[in-house]
């Protein structure tokens, strides 16, 4: 039985699986899976579909996994596209829509090389496919979820695998190892409405929270790790809602995103937060508060035998080898590291999330065979 990458990606972009709808992209990875002996179990929580899939054992000495999403970002202004979001259109080795990259081939990949290898020289072990459908979205029921029930019946995963975009432009070119942690701070700062002409009669928020962001922003975090660029600190609102020029506000809002690398823990730099914010609302009389909202912890996989035997692969396959990274955003690897090593490793990644999404079909079949490689190697 020999699964076309290609072909199945075709198929899931053509599931219209806008967060938190699952639109087929599921029911026709379990009926590929099941019709190759995976047995195959639906973990929806709250609404959010997910899928496991195991082929062997569940008590299995090594137990190979693999963890991606097939739910998507929406489209934004359809007239925008140039092909059709959901249509999967090929042409001129080019295959166009939503998900196309990110991650639908990947998961294409993974599935046509788990299917391909375990019909054709099955392995002494087990192999896992975690599939969530609430990546993109808020993700408290995906990979979570997917966790929460293999520890609750017994099921796990040796080592992991998420298939991710990560090469910036080069395809072969970075593997990721980490991640750094992610945590949003929103402040609020109230004070005293007042006329502009009488500002003694008012307390103004506006300059105690621009005093307090510009501290912030101009602190520098650290100087970076050993495998962690330094940490970074984005303001991204600052906001009124005050329409008058003649009116001092009551009240301002900003909202400011930090990603950090493993100097830090999303509780330290919370109270780090928390004691900024004091010291501003006690020096100019202003309230001001902040809620704090954690994504996940920096992690780190240290390279070892899994990364090694990882990048090996992609540079046999790709002619490439790999920068082993912990550049760019948050991942699903940011859950899963609490179960086992994991590393990401997937497409170039550079219209992800875009208008016109898409992905080259020879990288699609190059990353099927970097996956066949990595599970034969495996299990060698």
């Amino acid at each position: 039985m020999t699964i076309d990458p290609v072909d199945l990606t075709a198929q899931l972009v053509r599931c219209p699986s806008v967060t938190p709808d699952e639109a087929g992209a599921l029911s026709l990875l379990e009926s590929v899976l099941s019709n190759a002996g995976f047995e195959c179990t639906r973990i929806d929580r709250n609404g959010t579909p997910n899928l496991f899939a195991r082929w062997g054992e569940k008590a299995a000495q090594k137990s190979l996994g693999f963890n991606g999403h097939t739910d998507v970002v929406p489209i934004g202004d359809a007239k925008a596209w140039t092909k059709d979001p959901f249509g999967a259109v090929i042409e001129d080795g080019i295959l166009w829509g939503r998900g196309a990259t990110d991650m639908k081939s990947g998961v294409a990949a993974y599935v046509a090389a788990a299917v391909d290898f375990v019909t054709q020289t099955p392995p002494d072990g087990a192999l896992v496919i975690a599939i969530t459908g609430d990546e993109e979205g808020d993700a408290h029921d995906g990979t979570i979820a997917l966790l929460d029930w293999m520890d609750q019946h017994g099921e796990h995963m040796t080592d992991c695998l998420v298939g991710e975009p990560t090469c910036p432009s080069t395809m072969g070119e970075m593997i990721k190892i980490g991640r750094r942690g992610s945590i949003t701070g929103f402040i609020t700062a109230r004070g005293i409405q007042g006329h502009a002409a009488y500002p003694h009669r008012a307390n103004n928020p506006v300059p105690a929270l621009a005093r307090l962001i510009d501290e912030l922003a101009s602190h520098r975090l650290d100087e970076g790790t050993e495998h962690f660029d330094a940490s970074t600190l984005a303001v991204t609102t600052f906001d009124t809602g005050n329409p008058a020029t003649n009116v001092i506000p009551a009240e301002c809002r900003a909202t400011i995103n930090i990603r950090f690398n493993d100097a830090h823990t999303a509780q330290s730099l919370a109270a780090w937060l928390q004691a900024k914010v004091a010291k501003t609302s006690e020096a100019t009389g202003v309230d001001i508060t902040i809620e704090t909202k954690t994504s996940g912890d920096s992690f780190l996989t240290p390279p070892g035998d899994f990364v090694a035997l990882v990048a090996k692969a992609v540079a046999e396959e790709t002619g490439v080898t790999p920068v082993l990274s912990t550049s760019g955003g948050t991942s699903d690897a940011r859950f899963v590291k609490n179960h086992c090593p994991v590393v990401e490793f997937g497409l170039v990644g550079t219209s992800m999330h875009q208008v016109d999404e898409h992905v080259s079909i020879d990288q699609i079949t190059t990353l099927k065979n970097v996956y066949s490689r990595m599970i034969r190697d495996y299990f060698a």
